[in-house]
């Protein structure tokens, strides 16, 4: 809104100084800072509000150690992260970008459910929260609201170059959005381009890096590709917000384990986004340019500032846990963003931690069953699953794990940083 605000008054009054908020830079660093402020200044107030109305965190007896003294710790902090990025973002981003909507969409729609869960086992005294099926089905409900815009809103394009008189279109799937249009580099020779609406992401480590789903769909014959490319894109984009809400979900069982290595990968979009959405970072990178994506920042700005300040109170020993409504919001906006960016085949890369503590369980699970099955009792190959559970049991101390999970994952978010110029 301020934004729209200083826009309005460089324009009408040729006041000095607001002309500041026509840079991404200056309002995602602006960004940074409020999601700062009001993590650590208003998180406080909100613990002693959760404290005063006895809101704690119920623990199940895992035999790990510590556990004991966690309980009783006020839970449902996650509200105080979705404050951290919905409020500067509405102050200092523009709002009617399409990009902004749906990441805004994504942070109150799975913060929604978290909060319902969490609701229901602190004030219903129900262990299990909200039932695992209306879980799926509001992350599938995301998954189809993004998956769709993505495909079909007009605003969500991707610059082609045009080359011996044709832009590159793989087939009939996907549609010019722009008239030809053209530009200068920096060596004086004359570029034409046009914007595509087209469902693409980036092949990492690649000099052709981008693969169309519709190239995908053609390999069922080229018939199949008008309907097919919109059904393989949305399902994989419900499968990616699934994955990775539930990842982060289960990731986040011992202190500033979850906070910490969102912050983490929180940082690698925004350097993903801030590049895809600039013209000449991406024309030097060869990258993929997305027009109107560098606004992203402010959104992500803000997403890492409110994930820092909350590691304030979320560190070891924690003050306050996320719950849900924060672990479940916190996943939506990292899987969303992958999306967005085009960065879906970077997610094993940038989200290694969460994706290895969702297969730790799976992989768990099955294997206990089928032993179960074939030898009359199960077996497990973990101490204790997710995995840093399995840690703990080894008798490892809990900021011992996080910091090294922490480790691990900025040695992932620099691997997944090097791909824009290793091609």
């Amino acid at each position: 809104m301020l934004y729209y605000l200083f826009k309005y008054l460089r324009e009408e009054f040729g006041l000095s100084g607001a002309g500041l908020f026509q840079y991404i830079t200056f309002r995602a660093a602006v960004a940074v800072v409020l999601s700062l402020v009001i993590t650590l200044v208003f998180g406080k107030r909100l613990i002693r509000f959760l404290q005063r109305k006895q809101i704690g965190e119920t623990i199940r007896d895992l035999g790990l150690q510590g556990e004991e003294t966690k309980r009783g710790t006020p839970t449902m902090g996650g509200l105080i992260i979705i404050a951290g990025i919905i409020i500067p973002t509405l102050l200092f981003a523009r709002i009617t970008n399409v990009y902004i909507v749906m990441m805004l969409l994504s942070t109150v729609w799975l913060g929604l459910i978290g909060f319902l869960d969490d609701y229901i086992k602190v004030f219903r005294k129900n262990k299990e929260g909200l039932a695992g099926r209306f879980k799926i089905l509001g992350q599938v409900g995301l998954g189809i609201i993004i998956g769709f815009t993505m495909y079909y809103n007009q605003h969500v394009v991707t610059t082609r170059e045009i080359r011996e008189g044709q832009p590159v279109l793989y087939n009939d799937a996907e549609k010019l959005a722009s008239e030809p249009y053209t530009r200068v580099d920096e060596n004086g020779n004359v570029h034409t381009y046009v914007q595509v609406q087209a469902a693409v992401t980036t092949v990492p480590f690649t000099k052709n890096h981008e693969l169309s789903y519709a190239k995908i769909a053609s390999i069922f014959g080229e018939k199949a590709v008008g309907w097919l490319t919109p059904t393989i894109y949305i399902l994989f984009v419900i499968l990616v917000i699934t994955a990775i809400s539930n990842g982060v979900n289960i990731t986040d069982g011992i202190d500033g384990l979850a906070t910490g290595t969102s912050a983490i990968a929180g940082l690698a979009f925004g350097v993903f986004a801030y590049v895809s959405g600039n013209y000449i970072f991406a024309s030097y990178l060869n990258i993929m340019h997305i027009p109107n994506l560098g606004e992203l920042s402010i959104f992500i700005g803000a997403f890492v500032g409110a994930c820092i300040g909350f590691l304030w109170y979320n560190s070891y020993p924690a003050q306050v846990f996320m719950g849900d409504t924060g672990s479940l919001a916190l996943g939506g906006i990292i899987a969303s963003l992958a999306i967005i960016i085009r960065k879906e085949l970077l997610i094993p890369i940038i989200c290694g931690i969460f994706i290895v503590e969702n297969l730790s369980v799976m992989i768990q699970v099955s294997y206990f069953k089928y032993t179960k099955k074939k030898y009359g009792e199960g077996r497990r190959i973990f101490k204790m699953s997710p995995l840093h559970h399995h840690y703990q049991k080894l008798g490892y101390h809990e900021s011992k794990i996080v910091t090294r999970f922490w480790i691990i994952g900025i040695m992932l978010v620099v691997l997944s940083i090097v791909s824009l110029k290793v091609q």
